[in-house]
């Protein structure tokens, strides 16, 4: 081997190893799931359960250990911080003279006969109501209306809050699992799941309208 060409092979060995798209792909997907899931819980209008199956199916098709963990603790951390934080606004509102921005974002997202009814299913079951409404479309804001409402510490809603947010982190992680299994493109689980999220999302106001239609 002549001078130069030894000299290259040892340039090249020495040389750092290409950092992998996945890497790459994580520095910047958990941490930018982790603010969109945030955001999405303090304004109640960004489909964070859509988010969540979208990075359960890329963690699917990649290589790199724990990948669907870590979507597991960034979704319900992010989740949890952001509940906590949205009712700490909502009960500074109602502590307030002049009342809360949030509080009244809060107050427009919960209909009369939903609030209605998850003040009375909290007086008769409490946490698992919280758990629950994590679970149940645009089921989140009422009980959490609800909870300020009856005057709940902050710190008893962080407690009912977070096992809310870990079921709910797993369900919408456990739809993204299902897409992302299903298609041998990451691209097709994706919108599978997507597709999947908002149909769950959107059934029970379309089953409202439908059930006051035949009521009219």
């Amino acid at each position: 081997m002549s001078l130069p060409a030894a000299a290259s092979a040892t340039l090249l060995a020495a040389a750092p190893a290409t950092v992998p798209p996945e890497t790459t792909q994580q520095a910047i997907g958990y941490p930018s799931l982790f603010l969109l899931v945030l955001i999405g819980a303090l304004v109640p209008v960004v489909p964070t359960g859509a988010l969540v199956s979208s990075a359960a199916v890329v963690a699917v098709h990649q290589t790199a250990p724990f990948s669907l963990a870590l979507v597991f603790v960034t979704a319900s951390l992010a989740a949890f911080l952001g509940d906590v934080a949205l009712y700490w606004l909502g009960r500074r509102g109602m502590n307030s003279k002049n009342g809360s921005r949030w509080l009244e974002t809060i107050r427009s997202r919960a209909p009369e006969d939903r609030l209605a009814q998850a003040q009375e299913k909290l007086a008769g079951h409490g946490v698992t109501v919280l758990v629950l409404s994590r679970l149940m479309p645009a089921g989140r804001i009422p009980v959490m209306l609800a909870c300020l409402l009856a005057r709940w510490p902050l710190r008893r809603f962080a407690r009912g809050n977070l096992p809310a947010c870990l079921a709910w982190a797993v369900t919408y992680q456990l739809i993204g699992i299902l897409g992302g299994s299903l298609f041998p493109e990451p691209w097709e689980g994706v919108v599978a799941a997507v597709a999947l999220t908002l149909l769950i999302s959107a059934a029970p106001s379309v089953w409202r309208r439908l059930r006051g239609t035949r009521t009219r």
